[in-house]
């Protein structure tokens, strides 16, 4: 068994995080004293940091020729801040929207071919969805929040689902490839999805897209409630009410709607 297949560190990976945690500690570093405190080679050490390099993680200063963090980490560290944003804004929505429609509501995101659940907020009904839950994975093809994230997800991504096999979970659940293509086409000229008892018998739900910066969706916000809350007539009704919590979450995230 490989040292990867056993979860063994890889010993240069390690030593390249080691750099990038240094200079986060010390502003300006030079070669031979990463060297040293790695307890390599000075041109070990010099190899690691000209891989940083070529991904803007480190940078040379130009007179003094210490190495210092580069704006890459700036690059990463604001994808988790946007990540992070996303979370706490998301919980906010779905808290307003679950207040106003007195219903569970979530937003997911995709994620290696699953919608995730990351944020949700109950309604007061005695009788309400409950078996839902924060970092909950569920089926592309079966549910409003998947539909949605898949009819918006990049050509790619949407090939890749749309190949199968997709399980059945409900006699209502779209199986076919060409159907659940056509049920996709579908979400995205009418800009909501909805699932009909196609993931679990007895519930349905309706989710629209969020879109963050430059427009593209980046999650979806959902309303579900057992079927005979729900019934197909009431979905156009519920999606006018995400939108509104959707665009707030967008205006959050730092989309700006076409006027």
């Amino acid at each position: 068994m490989s040292p990867v297949e056993d979860g063994a560190p890889i010993q240069s990976v390690e030593r390249a995080v080691r750099i990038l945690e240094l200079l986060s500690e010390q502003e300006l570093m030079g070669v031979s004293d990463l060297a040293r405190i790695l307890d390599v080679h000075r041109s070990t050490a010099f190899r690691l940091l000209a891989t940083l390099e070529g991904r803007s993680l480190v940078e040379q200063d130009g007179h003094r020729g210490a190495y210092r963090l580069g704006l890459g980490v700036l690059r990463l560290a604001g994808s988790v801040r946007r990540r992070t944003d996303l979370v706490r804004d998301a919980q906010l929505c779905c808290d307003e929207l679950a207040e106003r429609l007195d219903e569970t509501t979530n937003v997911a995101i995709i994620d290696d071919g699953a919608a995730v659940n990351i944020a949700q907020a109950m309604g007061t009904q005695l009788v309400a969805v409950t078996q839902q839950y924060v970092g909950q994975r569920t089926p592309l093809h079966a549910t409003s929040t998947g539909k949605v994230l898949l009819a918006h997800a990049p050509r790619d991504v949407r090939e890749e689902v749309l190949e199968g096999p997709h399980e059945r979970f409900t006699p209502s659940t779209l199986t076919e490839p060409d159907d659940v293509r056509a049920e996709l086409e579908h979400v995205r000229e009418q800009g909501w999805g909805a699932a009909n008892e196609e993931w679990e018998s007895g519930t349905c739900a309706v989710a629209v897209p969020v879109r963050g910066e430059g427009g593209l969706v980046v999650a979806a916000i959902s309303v579900t409630a057992p079927a005979f809350r729900m019934a197909a007539s009431t979905f156009p009704a519920y999606a006018a009410a995400l939108r509104e919590g959707a665009a707030d979450l967008g205006r959050r995230l730092g989309y700006l709607a076409p006027r």
